[in-house]
């Protein structure tokens, strides 16, 4: 019965992330419209840093040495500072929320190339096919899209995110998959607090309406994304080969344009669909064994 449910779990996992994580660019949405983006994640960042903090006195992990240490601060800075960063900049500059997930989305085709260099990782070519058809699915989702003035800088951050995330997640398996998750993860909330905080007093005027729509996107954000998402993230890396892992940000954007449909009225238009199936069906090719 055990092995039945950790099987159960092990299978269920991959799908229970790509609609948790979508939710994050939906509740971004929320958060922007009552408060600038780098002043938001440090608010964000900062709470997370004290669920963490009793998290970990709780458990009491194994906490890792100065070089494990230095490492779990760079891929903080990697998977969560200019990731989100980028997609909170990405959603404030007019970027719509069902759209702000579709530069990431592009994360497999980098990590694959990639990985197959700095992890030794073989990429068969069925998942090199299923790499390249995710990679049509997204460019028929981004058809017909603005991709100048404001929404320029929009998708200039979102491709900042899609170079952080992709390093990061490399980066995490190379260096940081030994180290307790609890304690890395403090680690990494700490350093990427003070990276939000300094970048707040730097270019903006910490303008926060503490709204009732606010502080619920924001709990979500701390509690099911920073928490919840982000070590469910470590674990398949840990579990997964990073290819297979990076492949299921090809599902986030079909995902995330649904929930704005539903919530926003955002258009979804056959080619979109046409491409969120593409999407599915390179998922499934990489993950081939």
């Amino acid at each position: 019965m055990k092995h039945h449910r950790g099987s159960f779990a092990a299978g269920a996992a991959p799908a229970i992330f790509v609609v948790l994580w979508s939710t994050g660019f939906i509740a971004t949405k929320y958060v922007v419209n009552n408060a600038e983006p780098l002043s938001y994640l440090a608010i964000r960042m900062g709470l997370v840093v004290v669920l963490m903090a009793i998290i970990a006195v709780i458990a009491r992990p194994k906490w890792p040495d100065s070089t494990g240490i230095a490492h779990s601060a760079i891929a903080g800075i990697l998977v969560h500072g200019f990731y989100l960063g980028g997609t909170a900049i990405a959603i404030a500059h007019s970027i719509p929320a069902g759209l702000s997930a579709l530069i990431p989305g592009l994360q497999p085709i980098l990590t694959s190339t990639l990985a197959n260099r700095w992890l030794g990782e073989r990429v068969t070519p069925v998942q090199w096919g299923g790499l390249l058809l995710g990679l049509a699915g997204v460019v028929l989702i981004l058809h017909d899209r603005p991709m100048s003035g404001e929404a320029g800088w929009g998708w200039f951050a979102s491709g900042v995110s899609l170079v952080s995330i992709t390093l990061g997640t490399l980066y995490q398996r190379r260096y940081c998959n030994r180290i307790d998750w609890r304690a890395g993860n403090l680690i990494q909330y700490i350093a990427v607090t003070i990276f939000f905080s300094i970048g707040a007093a730097l270019f903006e005027n910490g303008t926060v309406h503490w709204t009732g729509e606010f502080i619920l996107a924001l709990a979500w954000l701390v509690v099911v994304l920073s928490i919840g998402s982000i070590g469910l993230l470590y674990w398949l890396i840990r579990r997964s080969a990073a290819t297979s892992v990076a492949s299921l940000f090809y599902l986030v954007p079909a995902v995330t344009a649904a929930m704005a449909y539903l919530l926003f009225g955002e258009r979804l238009d056959a080619v979109a669909v046409a491409g969120m199936i593409a999407c599915g069906a390179a998922v499934v090719l990489v993950n081939r064994s």
